[in-house]
């Protein structure tokens, strides 16, 4: 997928992640282990808002395109881990969460070092 591409797909991915953060918060308040879904909560919902922001500065942020993937890529793993925990019994596969967790880190210091960067030109 090209860059492009991507930047298209993000806001679709942030809103999936959105939704997919309030219903894992509504599981964990209703009943379901809230250490395993609060935390899937709180990550999708975290990063949502952080991938579209990262749309929107796509055109002057250097490394916009490769932050989001890996905050998109981890936020899944980690995620999905957490929720296969709760509802499989076991995760998703092993040390899943925590290369989900590295890869979020990843994408974030990578966000930090892109804004050091002089700006895209255009």
């Amino acid at each position: 997928m090209a860059a492009r591409d991507f930047r298209r797909v993000l806001p679709f991915i942030a809103g999936m992640m959105g939704a997919a953060g309030v219903a894992a918060a509504a599981a964990a308040s209703h009943g379901a282990d809230p250490r395993l879904l609060g935390g899937a909560s709180a990550m999708c919902l975290a990063h949502a808002p952080a991938l579209i922001a990262l749309a929107a500065a796509w055109e002057k942020l250097r490394l916009a395109a490769t932050s989001a993937l890996l905050l998109s890529l981890g936020t899944a793993l980690f995620a999905a881990d957490l929720t296969m925990r709760h509802f499989a019994g076991h995760g998703l596969f092993p040390m899943s969460a925590p290369t989900g967790g590295t890869l979020m880190m990843i994408g974030w210091l990578t966000l930090a070092v892109g804004a050091l960067l002089p700006q895209k030109a255009g």
